[in-house]
Protein backbone atom coordinates (compact mmCIF):
# COMPACT_ATOMS: atom_id res chain seq x y z
CA UNK A 1 0.00 0.00 0.00
CA UNK A 2 1.38 3.43 -0.98
CA UNK A 3 1.46 5.86 1.91
CA UNK A 4 -0.39 9.13 1.26
CA UNK A 5 1.91 12.09 0.78
CA UNK A 6 -0.43 14.85 1.87
CA UNK A 7 0.12 15.45 5.58
CA UNK A 8 -1.03 19.00 6.09
CA UNK A 9 1.52 20.72 3.85
CA UNK A 10 1.17 24.33 2.77
CA UNK A 11 -0.21 23.11 -0.58
CA UNK A 12 -2.85 20.53 0.32
CA UNK A 13 -3.95 20.21 -3.31
CA UNK A 14 -0.75 18.30 -4.19
CA UNK A 15 -1.03 14.58 -4.88
CA UNK A 16 -4.09 12.47 -5.65
CA UNK A 17 -7.30 14.11 -4.45
CA UNK A 18 -10.38 12.08 -5.27
CA UNK A 19 -13.49 13.86 -6.48
CA UNK A 20 -15.70 11.63 -4.42
CA UNK A 21 -18.83 9.95 -5.67
CA UNK A 22 -21.67 10.19 -3.17
CA UNK A 23 -23.32 6.97 -1.94
CA UNK A 24 -27.10 7.17 -2.17
CA UNK A 25 -29.64 4.80 -0.69
CA UNK A 26 -32.40 3.22 -2.76
CA UNK A 27 -34.67 6.15 -1.87
CA UNK A 28 -31.91 8.52 -3.13
CA UNK A 29 -31.15 9.90 0.32
CA UNK A 30 -27.47 10.45 1.14
CA UNK A 31 -25.81 7.62 3.04
CA UNK A 32 -23.41 9.66 5.17
CA UNK A 33 -22.13 6.60 7.00
CA UNK A 34 -21.05 4.93 3.77
CA UNK A 35 -19.60 8.22 2.56
CA UNK A 36 -17.43 8.56 5.66
CA UNK A 37 -16.23 4.98 5.24
CA UNK A 38 -15.50 5.61 1.56
CA UNK A 39 -13.38 8.71 2.29
CA UNK A 40 -11.39 6.80 4.91
CA UNK A 41 -10.95 3.85 2.53
CA UNK A 42 -9.56 6.10 -0.19
CA UNK A 43 -6.94 7.59 2.12
CA UNK A 44 -6.08 4.14 3.50
CA UNK A 45 -5.45 3.03 -0.07
CA UNK A 46 -2.93 5.75 -0.84
CA UNK A 47 -4.98 8.77 -1.91
CA UNK A 48 -3.92 12.10 -0.47
CA UNK A 49 -7.32 13.64 0.05
CA UNK A 50 -10.90 14.04 -1.12
CA UNK A 51 -12.93 16.62 -2.99
CA UNK A 52 -16.57 16.50 -1.88
CA UNK A 53 -19.33 18.43 -3.63
CA UNK A 54 -17.83 18.34 -7.09
CA UNK A 55 -19.77 17.33 -10.16
CA UNK A 56 -19.00 13.68 -9.45
CA UNK A 57 -20.56 14.20 -6.02
CA UNK A 58 -23.80 15.41 -7.66
CA UNK A 59 -23.65 18.66 -5.69
CA UNK A 60 -26.18 20.34 -7.97
CA UNK A 61 -28.88 17.97 -6.69
CA UNK A 62 -28.15 18.40 -2.98
CA UNK A 63 -30.03 20.56 -0.51
CA UNK A 64 -28.01 23.13 1.40
CA UNK A 65 -28.23 20.96 4.51
CA UNK A 66 -27.02 17.87 2.63
CA UNK A 67 -24.18 19.77 1.00
CA UNK A 68 -22.89 21.15 4.31
CA UNK A 69 -23.13 17.77 6.00
CA UNK A 70 -21.18 16.08 3.21
CA UNK A 71 -18.26 18.43 3.92
CA UNK A 72 -18.50 17.86 7.66
CA UNK A 73 -18.65 14.10 7.13
CA UNK A 74 -15.49 14.12 5.01
CA UNK A 75 -13.61 16.26 7.55
CA UNK A 76 -14.62 13.96 10.40
CA UNK A 77 -13.50 10.93 8.39
CA UNK A 78 -10.06 12.04 7.14
CA UNK A 79 -9.25 15.44 8.68
CA UNK A 80 -9.74 18.89 7.23
CA UNK A 81 -6.21 19.11 5.83
CA UNK A 82 -7.22 16.37 3.37
CA UNK A 83 -10.55 17.89 2.29
CA UNK A 84 -10.95 20.39 -0.58
CA UNK A 85 -14.68 20.88 -1.21
CA UNK A 86 -16.18 22.25 -4.36
CA UNK A 87 -17.85 25.58 -3.61
CA UNK A 88 -19.45 26.32 -6.97
CA UNK A 89 -22.67 28.32 -6.99
CA UNK A 90 -24.59 30.53 -9.38
CA UNK A 91 -23.96 33.64 -7.29
CA UNK A 92 -20.61 34.89 -6.01
CA UNK A 93 -22.04 35.60 -2.56
CA UNK A 94 -23.36 32.04 -2.32
CA UNK A 95 -20.03 30.58 -3.45
CA UNK A 96 -18.29 32.70 -0.82
CA UNK A 97 -20.66 31.37 1.85
CA UNK A 98 -19.79 27.80 0.84
CA UNK A 99 -16.10 28.69 1.07
CA UNK A 100 -16.71 30.09 4.55
CA UNK A 101 -18.57 26.93 5.54
CA UNK A 102 -15.64 24.83 4.35
CA UNK A 103 -13.19 27.08 6.20
CA UNK A 104 -15.17 26.85 9.41
CA UNK A 105 -15.39 23.07 9.05
CA UNK A 106 -11.59 22.96 9.00
CA UNK A 107 -10.88 22.46 5.30
CA UNK A 108 -7.46 23.51 4.01
CA UNK A 109 -8.59 24.66 0.54
CA UNK A 110 -11.62 24.90 -1.74
CA UNK A 111 -12.22 24.36 -5.46
CA UNK A 112 -14.19 26.94 -7.44
CA UNK A 113 -15.70 26.98 -10.92
CA UNK A 114 -16.09 30.33 -12.68
CA UNK A 115 -19.61 31.81 -12.92
CA UNK A 116 -21.67 29.07 -14.54
CA UNK A 117 -25.15 30.48 -14.98
CA UNK A 118 -24.17 32.44 -18.12
CA UNK A 119 -21.16 33.02 -20.37
CA UNK A 120 -19.32 35.43 -18.07
CA UNK A 121 -16.78 37.91 -19.40
CA UNK A 122 -13.30 38.40 -17.94
CA UNK A 123 -14.35 41.19 -15.55
CA UNK A 124 -17.08 39.00 -14.09
CA UNK A 125 -14.72 36.05 -13.69
CA UNK A 126 -12.16 38.19 -11.86
CA UNK A 127 -14.84 39.67 -9.59
CA UNK A 128 -16.24 36.20 -8.84
CA UNK A 129 -12.90 34.81 -7.70
CA UNK A 130 -12.08 38.00 -5.81
CA UNK A 131 -15.29 37.69 -3.82
CA UNK A 132 -14.74 34.05 -2.87
CA UNK A 133 -11.09 34.70 -1.98
CA UNK A 134 -12.37 37.01 0.78
CA UNK A 135 -13.34 33.88 2.73
CA UNK A 136 -9.65 33.53 3.56
CA UNK A 137 -9.20 29.91 2.44
CA UNK A 138 -6.93 29.05 -0.52
CA UNK A 139 -8.87 28.71 -3.78
CA UNK A 140 -8.13 26.22 -6.55
CA UNK A 141 -9.72 27.27 -9.84
CA UNK A 142 -11.58 24.66 -11.85
CA UNK A 143 -11.51 25.16 -15.60
CA UNK A 144 -14.35 23.24 -17.23
CA UNK A 145 -15.33 25.18 -20.36
CA UNK A 146 -17.68 22.41 -21.49
CA UNK A 147 -20.07 22.70 -18.56
CA UNK A 148 -19.62 26.37 -17.64
CA UNK A 149 -19.15 27.91 -21.12
CA UNK A 150 -16.37 29.98 -19.51
CA UNK A 151 -12.82 29.08 -20.49
CA UNK A 152 -10.10 29.96 -17.99
CA UNK A 153 -7.43 30.34 -20.66
CA UNK A 154 -3.78 30.61 -19.52
CA UNK A 155 -3.76 34.40 -19.80
CA UNK A 156 -6.82 34.71 -17.54
CA UNK A 157 -5.44 32.19 -15.08
CA UNK A 158 -2.24 34.24 -14.89
CA UNK A 159 -4.32 37.31 -13.99
CA UNK A 160 -6.28 35.41 -11.34
CA UNK A 161 -3.05 34.12 -9.84
CA UNK A 162 -1.29 37.46 -10.08
CA UNK A 163 -4.11 39.08 -8.11
CA UNK A 164 -3.76 36.40 -5.43
CA UNK A 165 -7.22 34.96 -6.01
CA UNK A 166 -6.18 31.40 -6.93
CA UNK A 167 -3.25 29.14 -6.07
CA UNK A 168 -3.78 26.27 -8.49
CA UNK A 169 -6.01 25.16 -11.35
CA UNK A 170 -7.80 21.90 -12.07
CA UNK A 171 -7.40 21.84 -15.85
CA UNK A 172 -10.23 20.04 -17.64
CA UNK A 173 -10.06 21.60 -21.11
CA UNK A 174 -8.39 18.48 -22.51
CA UNK A 175 -5.81 20.65 -24.28
CA UNK A 176 -2.54 19.38 -22.82
CA UNK A 177 -0.59 22.11 -24.64
CA UNK A 178 -1.93 24.62 -22.14
CA UNK A 179 0.28 23.18 -19.39
CA UNK A 180 3.34 24.77 -20.94
CA UNK A 181 1.70 28.14 -21.55
CA UNK A 182 0.43 28.24 -17.95
CA UNK A 183 3.94 27.48 -16.71
CA UNK A 184 5.34 30.33 -18.81
CA UNK A 185 2.78 32.92 -17.72
CA UNK A 186 2.32 31.88 -14.07
CA UNK A 187 5.18 29.60 -12.97
CA UNK A 188 3.99 29.54 -9.35
CA UNK A 189 0.45 28.49 -10.26
CA UNK A 190 0.12 24.77 -9.60
CA UNK A 191 -1.32 22.71 -12.43
CA UNK A 192 -3.66 19.89 -11.38
CA UNK A 193 -4.77 17.12 -13.73
CA UNK A 194 -8.49 17.61 -14.17
CA UNK A 195 -9.46 14.80 -16.53
CA UNK A 196 -8.46 11.20 -15.91
CA UNK A 197 -7.76 10.45 -19.57
CA UNK A 198 -4.97 13.04 -19.95
CA UNK A 199 -3.19 12.07 -16.74
CA UNK A 200 0.05 10.88 -18.29
CA UNK A 201 0.35 13.85 -20.61
CA UNK A 202 -0.18 16.45 -17.86
CA UNK A 203 1.97 14.58 -15.34
CA UNK A 204 4.87 14.69 -17.78
CA UNK A 205 4.16 18.41 -18.26
CA UNK A 206 4.70 19.10 -14.56
CA UNK A 207 1.35 18.67 -12.83
CA UNK A 208 1.49 18.85 -9.04
CA UNK A 209 -1.71 16.95 -8.38
CA UNK A 210 -4.67 15.07 -9.79
CA UNK A 211 -8.31 15.79 -8.96
CA UNK A 212 -9.34 12.29 -9.88
CA UNK A 213 -12.46 10.32 -10.65
CA UNK A 214 -11.59 6.65 -11.13
CA UNK A 215 -9.74 6.16 -7.85
CA UNK A 216 -13.26 5.94 -6.41
CA UNK A 217 -13.21 2.38 -7.75
CA UNK A 218 -9.51 1.57 -8.24
CA UNK A 219 -7.50 3.71 -5.83
CA UNK A 220 -4.29 1.72 -5.49
CA UNK A 221 -3.75 1.21 -9.21
CA UNK A 222 -4.58 4.86 -9.94
CA UNK A 223 -2.22 6.10 -7.23
CA UNK A 224 0.53 3.84 -8.58
CA UNK A 225 -0.08 5.27 -12.06
CA UNK A 226 0.09 8.86 -10.82
CA UNK A 227 3.22 8.35 -8.72
CA UNK A 228 5.02 6.58 -11.57
CA UNK A 229 4.06 9.32 -14.03
CA UNK A 230 5.20 12.26 -11.90
CA UNK A 231 8.37 10.40 -10.88
CA UNK A 232 9.32 9.82 -14.51
CA UNK A 233 8.96 6.04 -14.36
CA UNK A 234 7.38 5.96 -17.80
CA UNK A 235 7.70 2.21 -18.24
CA UNK A 236 5.44 1.55 -15.27
CA UNK A 237 3.19 4.52 -16.01
CA UNK A 238 2.60 3.72 -19.68
CA UNK A 239 1.63 0.11 -18.98
CA UNK A 240 -0.83 1.10 -16.26
CA UNK A 241 -2.19 3.96 -18.39
CA UNK A 242 -2.90 1.58 -21.27
CA UNK A 243 -4.62 -0.88 -18.94
CA UNK A 244 -6.74 1.77 -17.22
CA UNK A 245 -7.49 4.09 -20.13
CA UNK A 246 -10.67 2.30 -21.26
CA UNK A 247 -12.07 3.36 -17.86
CA UNK A 248 -10.26 6.67 -17.43
CA UNK A 249 -11.77 8.05 -20.62
CA UNK A 250 -15.26 7.79 -19.11
CA UNK A 251 -14.27 10.70 -16.84
CA UNK A 252 -14.57 12.98 -19.87
CA UNK A 253 -17.99 11.67 -20.93
CA UNK A 254 -21.39 13.10 -20.02
CA UNK A 255 -22.18 9.87 -18.18
CA UNK A 256 -19.04 9.93 -16.00
CA UNK A 257 -20.93 9.81 -12.69
CA UNK A 258 -22.95 6.76 -13.69
CA UNK A 259 -19.92 4.99 -15.18
CA UNK A 260 -17.76 5.45 -12.10
CA UNK A 261 -20.59 4.34 -9.82
CA UNK A 262 -21.08 1.18 -11.90
CA UNK A 263 -17.36 0.41 -11.57
CA UNK A 264 -17.61 1.01 -7.83
CA UNK A 265 -20.47 -1.47 -7.60
CA UNK A 266 -18.49 -4.09 -9.50
CA UNK A 267 -15.50 -3.85 -7.14
CA UNK A 268 -17.74 -3.82 -4.06
CA UNK A 269 -17.68 -0.11 -3.22
CA UNK A 270 -21.45 0.63 -3.23
CA UNK A 271 -21.62 3.25 -5.96
CA UNK A 272 -25.38 2.94 -6.07
CA UNK A 273 -27.92 5.04 -7.96
CA UNK A 274 -27.76 8.64 -9.21
CA UNK A 275 -30.23 11.43 -8.64
CA UNK A 276 -32.36 12.77 -11.50
CA UNK A 277 -32.09 14.36 -13.93
CA UNK A 278 -29.24 11.88 -14.45
CA UNK A 279 -30.46 8.52 -15.67
CA UNK A 280 -28.84 5.07 -15.46
CA UNK A 281 -26.47 4.08 -18.24
CA UNK A 282 -27.95 2.60 -21.38
CA UNK A 283 -27.43 -1.18 -21.62
CA UNK A 284 -24.61 -0.87 -24.17
CA UNK A 285 -22.85 1.76 -22.05
CA UNK A 286 -23.13 -0.32 -18.90
CA UNK A 287 -21.83 -3.38 -20.73
CA UNK A 288 -18.78 -1.42 -21.90
CA UNK A 289 -18.04 -0.12 -18.40
CA UNK A 290 -18.60 -3.55 -16.88
CA UNK A 291 -16.28 -5.25 -19.38
CA UNK A 292 -13.50 -2.69 -18.87
CA UNK A 293 -13.83 -2.89 -15.10
CA UNK A 294 -13.78 -6.67 -15.09
CA UNK A 295 -10.63 -6.63 -17.26
CA UNK A 296 -9.00 -4.29 -14.74
CA UNK A 297 -9.99 -6.60 -11.89
CA UNK A 298 -8.65 -9.62 -13.76
CA UNK A 299 -5.36 -7.77 -14.27
CA UNK A 300 -5.03 -7.31 -10.51
CA UNK A 301 -5.74 -3.57 -10.55
CA UNK A 302 -8.63 -3.59 -8.06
Amino acid sequence: MTAPQNTGTARPWHGVLVATALPLRADLSVDHGRYAEHCAWLVANGCDGVVPNGSLGEYQTLTAEERARVVETAVAAVGGERVMPGVAAYGSAEARRWAEQARDAGCAAVMLLPPNSYRADERSVLAHYAEVAKAGVPVVAYNNPFDTKVDLVPELLARLHGEGYVHAVKEFSGDVRRAYRIAELAPELDLLIGADDVLLELAIAGAKGWVAGYPNALPRACVELYRAAVDGDLGTAKKLYEQLHPLLRWDSQVEFVQAIKVSMDIVGRSGGPVRPPRMPLLPAQEAAVRAATERAVAAGLA
